[in-house]
């Protein structure tokens, strides 16, 4: 398959610096440093993963040809954001494997990598399913996640313990030294309750990735709380969660 296609300068450029936030920086799978990028349904779906968390986003592409290819994020995002904003035309060339870009008066081949090698991004089709307000839980995860430890010594003291009982949420992060709490409400009742521990790292690239505009993010748990999925606007990130017991904080409020 010979993907071709084109696509606004500022929609790639956008793409690129969205999932740019889940690629690996230092690996022992090279791959991961790279970008894949896909034909889905006319449109380019772009997508990144760090093992930890996987960012898919798809913008706006006149599709010619379908197809797929992986291609080193920093490389091509350097190389897009110095562009001018206009149309670019891409075309995957099979020798050398790599992509031709072509906008205004530039010119770029960048050497890519088949995209089956690409590890598969994760995907959730069961389980729990949430839906919050996103001013909600970004107020939430601003004033939690500040209080989780960066230090991977006590694996669960990196995460945020999320607790979900029918229309409420708590969420709680401590590193030893001090304890954040949140009480809130969901946009509507979890068909079950559940709780889970997801690396607080992976919290702020949801509350980076949150618009200003109120909106409901639909997310899910996996029935075996190993991934949580989060979809936003043209956008959606897993987790990987975090497994072990939470320390029981209830007793070190007054």
């Amino acid at each position: 398959m010979k993907m071709q296609l084109s696509c606004l300068q500022e929609n790639l450029s956008r793409g690129l610096s969205v999932v740019q936030r889940a690629v690996a920086t230092r690996t022992t799978l090279p791959i991961t440093q790279n970008v894949l990028l896909s034909t889905d349904n006319s449109r380019l779906k772009l997508a990144a993963t760090n093992l930890e968390i996987a960012i898919s986003t798809w913008i706006g592409a006149q599709v010619e040809e379908e197809g797929s290819i992986t291609i080193p994020a920093r490389l091509l995002t350097e190389f897009v954001n110095s562009l001018p904003a206009e149309r670019i035309d891409i075309a995957m060339n099979p020798q050398p494997l790599g992509l031709d870009l072509e906008c205004a008066r530039f010119e770029a081949h960048i050497n890519g990598r088949d995209a089956d090698d690409f590890p598969p991004i994760p995907t959730v089709e069961s389980g729990v399913i949430g839906k919050i307000s996103s001013s909600v839980l970004k107020d939430a995860i601003t004033h939690v996640a500040f209080a989780a430890a960066t230090e991977e010594s006590r694996p669960v003291l990196t995460g945020i313990k999320v607790d979900l009982k029918g229309d409420s949420f708590t969420f709680a992060a401590a590193d030893g030294f001090r304890l954040a709490v949140y009480e809130g409400k969901l946009a509507e009742a979890v068909s079950e309750d559940v709780s889970f521990i997801m690396p607080a790292r992976a919290f702020q690239e949801v509350n980076r990735l949150i618009g200003s505009d109120d909106t409901t993010i639909e997310f899910t748990v996996t029935p075996s709380k190993s991934q949580a999925l989060f979809r936003l606007e043209n956008v959606e990130l897993v987790s990987q969660l975090i497994q072990g017991a939470f320390p029981n904080y209830s007793q070190l409020i007054p």
